[in-house]
């Protein structure tokens, strides 16, 4: 876990220079999230606060929780993770246990907090792990659903053609991570979902 310290340093550091709103939906995970440039604009007026970092995987999100998540006192959690996992070669059951291990760890310092996943997008570079990833979002989708204030976010089939291949302009020219147009409906998929309004009640 070396390899994130700098990182996380970076913002532990940031935080005490200048502590977010309590009560923000905390946005948690991988570069695909710490990329989202207009996150505060397209998420509007919700209070959002971004504490992804580079090249995260579900059982990084796990080591690094406690540390940079609990000190922002957040209202709501939406995590994207699991991507890097997959693309590392962890099977597909070694992701579902991160999952369930970092849910854990959201119950023991969090409480009830709504919490939110949002499934793992279909990159045409991890194309070839399509089945994996959907081993994975089938798995976080039930774990979800089975929390009284859980929700899971589809934006896995909101990013493929009629042909069921992933929309190239949606994707940035690795293939992996965003465009401007796939942040754009990103924001569309998670306001349509009105996290972390809707919630059920506990």
């Amino acid at each position: 876990m070396e390899w994130y310290e700098e990182e996380v340093r970076a913002m532990e550091h940031a935080h005490t220079e200048d502590p977010p709103p309590a009560g923000a939906t905390v946005f948690y995970g991988s570069s695909s999230l710490r990329l989202w440039a207009t996150l505060t604009d397209d998420l509007a007026p919700w209070p959002v606060v971004n504490r992804a970092f580079g090249g995260s995987t579900l059982a990084a999100c796990g080591h690094f929780f406690p540390r940079l998540v609990p000190p922002c006192a957040p209202g709501s959690l939406l995590i994207y993770a699991g991507d890097n996992d997959l693309g590392d070669g962890r099977p597909a059951e070694a992701v579902i246990a991160s999952l369930h291990a970092l849910l854990n760890q959201i119950d023991a310092l969090l409480g009830a907090i709504p919490v939110a996943f949002m499934a793992i997008k279909p990159s045409p570079a991890r194309w070839d792990l399509r089945g994996a990833i959907g081993q994975v979002n089938t798995a976080a989708h039930q774990a979800l659903a089975a929390r009284p204030r859980g929700q899971f976010i589809d934006t896995y089939h909101p990013m493929l053609d009629r042909d069921g291949r992933p929309v190239t302009a949606l994707f940035a020219d690795d293939g992996l991570h965003l465009s401007p147009e796939g942040y754009r409906l990103w924001g569309e998929i998670v306001r349509s979902y009105r996290f972390p309004l809707l919630l059920r009640e506990p």
